[in-house]
């Protein structure tokens, strides 16, 4: 039993949804004691809320040692002093509270049948690892965690508890924030952010242990990373002097490392800390000792959050247009495809070749200027083309037996009638699914999958792993983005956002902003009968088009442009 507890916890959460308006003055959240504000400058956000906790009470039941132990979870100062007053000498020493953080939108205590022996049992919304890298859970995900208690001097103590620590969904959201750490692509052109959640008060440290630990297994192999695996942290602390990170690294391979190698570690820090206010610049050390880092110029710094080219290529009077400044004017030197009634036309960011779907949205064309369109593959249906940074044109649609296919093309270069380089791919992750949207991140190793089965919708971000000549290879198991309906498309929007909607024609669309760094999505104003979107550099460059023609976001609504041009799309 809980106790009865749970009503008064639930006037605290509200209390607490007030008090968040205030966040950036607040003096106290009543949740589990006052709140006071972090003083220790080199540890991360110096106005970060800090949690005081409740200590043991004389007479507490066993199951309100339970829930208040789990309360002072909160508490993080001094390294969980108040939570482990709870837990007998040996589970206190041997206890790991930093392993994993579950976030639990109810929670109750639950008797089993042995003696001294209880289930905590949780309605997790999220599983935080000690890495940061968070994994949302449908709700109604459910877990059990197993706690045996003793008494000590005549008070209940707990003797056994697995790792880690369980805190309230509002409670999360108060000590812990989405922080981009940073990682690069296989060419060391793009930073690719690789989001994860951090307690605010101790996030320098914890971006600099993520960071060495590699990225998280949705990137692994799409990414690399300037520090050699094995590369550890000298001293358990990144204090920060003046402004100064100092990251104080094994010697041996720090010492060991090329002048190029060394820079990019520099530079991989210093966007990673970017978050950070009180860091100024990042200084590597070996033992503490300071290690020259030199910029002899044949190291580029890497491109951030790359931006989309301004224009935009649509359809009008069945012809492929081009569509900037609220203007339509022809591509270049293309040939008519009238004929085909090209629909979801899509364009290169790197060269002149484009493509675009026919009517019925079964067959893929590809066209350069000066040549015919060429068909590249043709399926039941097709997924909206999508071009990466290596020039290969993507789709997805059913393949042989109805199993879905993801398909890469690279046809920039080949001579008519040539065979076209082509790769398929069918991830397990995709097994019986039908996808309804692919479309490659700005940086090109990661991509967008909204994919359906059964009526149900997932939007998803997977990694691109490629070859080293940068054949596209393989397909990552993702990472999923809560969505609040059940979209049919999605579009890029900064190198950590995607906008998804599930366009209608006959009634009222209200798209979302989805992104890494945000815990729920993000909706934007309702706008009849929007059927389709685009997204050029951030939430201000969102368009949408319904019959009525093309409209870009505006504030909190909508503004119109041009009426007559349809798909509109950018290179991408």
């Amino acid at each position: 039993m809980s106790r009865g507890r749970p009503a008064a916890r639930g006037v605290a959460a509200g209390l607490l949804a007030v008090i968040l308006l205030f966040l950036a003055s607040c003096a106290q959240i009543p949740r589990s004691g006052p709140v006071g504000k972090s003083t220790d400058e080199s540890a991360g956000n110096p106005n970060a809320p800090v949690f005081f906790p409740v200590a043991p009470r004389t007479g507490s039941s066993p199951e309100a040692v339970i829930e208040d132990f789990y309360l002072a979870g909160s508490g993080y100062e001094d390294d969980y002093a108040v939570a482990r007053q709870y837990l007998t000498q040996a589970s206190s020493v041997a206890w790991k509270p930093d392993q994993r953080t579950l976030v639990f939108r109810s929670e109750r205590v639950v008797k089993t049948g042995v003696e001294g022996v209880y289930n905590y049992e949780l309605d997790v919304a999220y599983s935080v690892d000690s890495d940061g890298v968070a994994t949302p859970m449908p709700e109604g995900t459910k877990e059990n965690i197993p706690v045996t208690l003793v008494q000590v001097d005549g008070e209940w103590r707990i003797s056994k508890i697995p790792d880690g620590t369980a805190i309230p969904e509002e409670t999360f959201k108060v000590i812990y924030g989405a922080y981009p750490i940073y990682f690069y692509d296989p060419s060391f052109t793009y930073a690719v952010p690789d989001v994860r959640w951090f307690i605010k008060k101790k996030t320098v440290k914890a971006m600099t242990s993520a960071l060495l630990g590699g990225p998280a297994p949705y990137l692994k192999g799409a990414v690399v990373s300037a520090f050699p695996s094995g590369m550890k942290l000298a001293r358990e602390s990144v204090p920060v002097v003046s402004g100064a990170a100092q990251v104080d690294l094994s010697a041996k391979e720090l010492t060991e490392a090329s002048t190029e190698d060394r820079l990019r570690m520099q530079t991989q820090l210093a966007l990673t800390f970017r978050s950070q206010p009180d860091v100024i610049n990042v200084e590597l050390r070996a033992n503490q000792d300071l290690v020259r880092v030199e910029d002899n110029g044949s190291v580029l710094p890497p491109v951030q959050n790359r931006n989309a080219p301004a224009r935009q290529i649509a359809i009008s009077n069945n012809e492929l247009v081009r569509y900037e400044n609220n203007r339509v004017s022809p591509l270049p030197d293309m040939q008519p495809v009238a004929g085909l009634k090209p629909r979801s036309p899509a364009e290169s960011p790197i060269s002149q070749t484009v493509a675009f779907l026919n009517g019925s949205r079964s067959t893929l064309y590809s066209m350069v200027p000066g040549q015919p369109a060429r068909a590249l593959t043709t399926r039941s249906t097709l997924t909206h083309p999508s071009f990466s940074l290596h020039d290969w044109l993507w789709t997805a649609g059913p393949g042989a037996q109805g199993v879905t296919e993801i398909t890469a093309f690279r046809p920039t270069g080949v001579a008519q009638g040539a065979p076209v380089p082509t790769v398929t791919l069918t991830p397990s992750w995709l097994a019986g699914r039908n996808v309804k949207d692919f479309r490659v991140s700005r940086e090109g190793v990661r991509a967008l999958v909204i994919s359906e089965q059964n009526g149900e919708t997932r939007v998803q971000v997977t990694g691109i792993i490629h070859s080293a000549d940068g054949t596209p290879k393989e397909l990552t198991a993702p990472i999923t983005l809560q969505s609040s309906g059940n979209p049919d498309q999605g579009v890029w929007v900064n190198d950590t956002t995607v906008a998804v909607m599930k366009g209608a024609s006959t009634s009222n669309v209200t798209p979302e902003l989805l992104s890494l760094t945000a815990s729920q999505p993000q909706k934007l104003a309702p706008w009849p009968g929007l059927v389709a979107l685009s997204a050029g550099n951030g939430p201000e460059e969102i368009y949408a088009q319904s019959r009525d023609g093309i409209f870009q976001r505006l504030g909190n609504g909508w503004s119109a442009q041009l009426k007559g041009p349809t798909d509109p799309s950018f290179p991408g």
